[in-house]
């Protein structure tokens, strides 16, 4: 992926820092849109990269935003998203972003409890207008992914449990302001086995027909995402294979003329496209252990911290034969560890490291713990 045009001009820039490959972005985009069926519309969640670059990008397609945040839909706006386009959804909206939200018009609001209905339907009436939403269900589906990413299982603070859903429909139809549209799962993250969105076609099919014969005109169904990336080797899969994800709906789901069938893709869309690079400040042995102490650290990339999660390492300065390093950060945390054990090029001060797969979810969690200074982000179309 790295060519020595490329890695030359990379060599130049201070590190750390982020680059982006926007024309792989741009394949995958196209990949993502040749893929689906009439019907289907993809709302970009916006969460794993708010980079303004990207959400140019995604503009550009006419995808839409799906946001968990005030914040996420105000940026949004300001880079020209359309409310239209836009869907709100989580767990916890406070009062002034649900206001937020009705006053910008954006086009549906995910909901997670009644009393979150409620509190619409409050503000809805002191606004003067009616608001559509769509209740989130939780369907008790694992999704073999890591827990912290699981969003779909009983005990998940996501979504309402479907064994409520009537009571709550009898508590809608008694509200003036509300207007509900649609219902939406969201399983969770990085998920590798196809098979579990089967499962999930089967439990919105039951939903889907449930709803109609109590007369709830359903426009809107959202699937979520939770496609997952190539981490361990990205250059096999650099664009994910969209077409076999979305012929599992195609083949299982079920739905009526007048619904749209939304998805809510991040990492699937991001994730290859961006790299984090770091230069290697000090190697030591330690016992039986050789260590690569490079200048990014848990900071700019929390993934390896916070999910135990692997990503491909490559020493583009060497190469040399492979020998096995622990490659570690600056911080002052033990947690601070991008990989054990893992075989690297033998590598020397000054060496520039590259860590792939760092779109989604790695710029957009860093943090200044430590007062670090938020790192630049360089993008493949200006460098050439």
């Amino acid at each position: 992926m790295f060519n020595s045009e490329l890695t030359q001009k990379l060599t130049k820039l201070k590190t750390p820092f982020y680059f982006y490959d926007l024309d792989l972005l741009d394949k995958t985009i196209l990949s993502l849109k040749e893929s689906l069926e009439p019907n289907y519309s993809i709302y970009y969640a916006i969460k794993a990269n708010n980079n303004s670059k990207i959400i140019k990008l995604i503009k550009d397609h006419d995808l839409g935003i799906d946001a968990v945040s005030g914040e996420e839909i105000n940026k949004s706006l300001n880079n020209s998203i359309k409310p239209n386009k836009i869907v709100f959804a989580g767990v916890g909206k406070t009062k002034d972003e649900i206001i937020f939200a009705i006053k910008k018009k954006i086009y549906l609001i995910n909901c997670e409890s009644f009393d979150e209905i409620s509190l619409i339907d409050k503000i809805s009436h002191e606004l003067n207008v009616r608001t559509k939403i769509a209740i989130r269900l939780n369907p008790n589906i694992d999704s073999r992914s890591h827990k912290y990413i699981k969003t779909g299982m009983f005990d998940s603070k996501f979504g309402i449990q479907i064994g409520h859903l009537a009571q709550i429909l009898e508590k809608i139809k008694k509200l003036k302001h509300i207007d509900l549209k649609g219902y939406h799962f969201h399983l969770g993250s990085q998920i590798d086995d196809l098979g579990v969105f089967s499962k999930l076609c089967n439990v919105s099919n039951e939903i889907n027909t449930y709803l109609k014969n109590k007369n709830f005109n359903i426009t809107d169904i959202n699937l979520g995402g939770g496609l997952g990336i190539n981490y361990e080797q990205p250059d096999l899969n650099l664009i994910p294979d969209f077409k076999s994800y979305f012929q599992i709906f195609k083949k299982n789901l079920i739905y009526f003329d007048n619904q749209k069938i939304h998805f809510e893709l991040g990492r699937s869309i991001v994730g290859q496209s961006g790299s984090l690079f770091s230069s290697i400040l000090y190697l030591k042995k330690s016992f039986n252990k050789h260590f690569i102490i490079i200048d990014a650290g848990m900071t700019e990339l929390i993934r390896p911290a916070l999910y135990n999660a692997q990503h491909h390492i490559e020493n583009l300065s060497s190469n040399h034969k492979e020998i096995k390093y622990d490659i570690v950060g600056p911080l002052c945390e033990s947690s601070d560890t991008f990989a054990k054990d893992y075989y690297l090029n033998k590598s020397k001060i000054g060496d520039l490291i590259v860590i792939r797969s760092s779109g989604a979810y790695g710029e957009v969690m860093s943090s200044n713990y430590n007062l670090r200074k938020k790192v630049k982000a360089y993008y493949s179309n200006e460098l050439f």
